[in-house]
């Protein structure tokens, strides 16, 4: 694959759905937020609003790009509600979907490792990245998708998507290990910082904890 000239950019993984809570695949399916999930949305929607004041970056210049997956598409929309000026509209993009677990999907993560001897995060080793389920992908895969939208990146952005595409960009654009980034656990509630190669990132304030109660 091509390596892409990747300009800045800021990310963030949609907020939390029922799924992620009980630690089930979710990947292609269509798993909505929770009420923690869409706290987590609105209020990294004003940390970006103040991330972009900082930078001196004008929200009307940029692209905004989401997963047409609903948890992230939401996820993004929230997030534009803290704005009081007129945004571009959103490209709801397939590339950026999330991985597919095929078979895997709406498994716990604990079920799959017992039966599958597929590890869940935290104990995958780099072979792990060649891994496909029947009727998924692998992230070979969502790397070739990346590497395809990349192309269509072309000046600074914000991108909505999940925690496995937040994987693989860790690896293409920072070159951070196969094997860090699998075991690493994309967080919500936060906006990571793409530049000069290098991700940063910036939580938002924690406004849903009580949601959780």
């Amino acid at each position: 694959m091509t390596t892409p000239d990747w300009p800045d950019f800021y990310f963030a993984r949609h907020g939390e759905t029922d799924w992620n809570r009980e630690r089930r695949y979710q990947g292609s399916m269509d798993i909505p937020l929770n009420r923690v999930g869409q706290l987590q949305a609105d209020a990294n929607g004003v940390l970006l609003r103040q991330l972009l004041e900082q930078d001196g970056v004008d929200p009307a210049s940029l692209n905004w790009f989401a997963s047409p997956l609903s948890r992230a598409s939401e996820t993004m929309d929230r997030m534009r509600a803290a704005f009081d000026v007129e945004l571009p509209p959103v490209i709801h993009d397939p590339r950026l979907i999330e991985i597919s677990f095929g078979d895997f999907e709406g498994m716990l993560h604990a079920e799959v490792a017992q039966k599958y001897a597929a590890l869940s995060p935290g104990e995958r080793d780099e072979s792990y990245w060649a891994f496909r389920p029947n009727g998924g992908e692998n992230y070979d895969d969502v790397s070739a998708r990346l590497v395809d939208f990349a192309h269509d990146l072309t000046h600074q952005a914000v991108v909505v998507a999940h925690g496995g595409v937040l994987r693989v960009l860790r690896h293409l654009v920072e070159g951070a290990p196969r094997g860090d980034v699998l075991n690493w656990p994309p967080p919500q509630g936060v906006i990571a910082h793409f530049a000069k190669g290098r991700m940063t990132l910036h939580a938002a304030e924690n406004s849903w904890d009580s949601a959780s109660a």
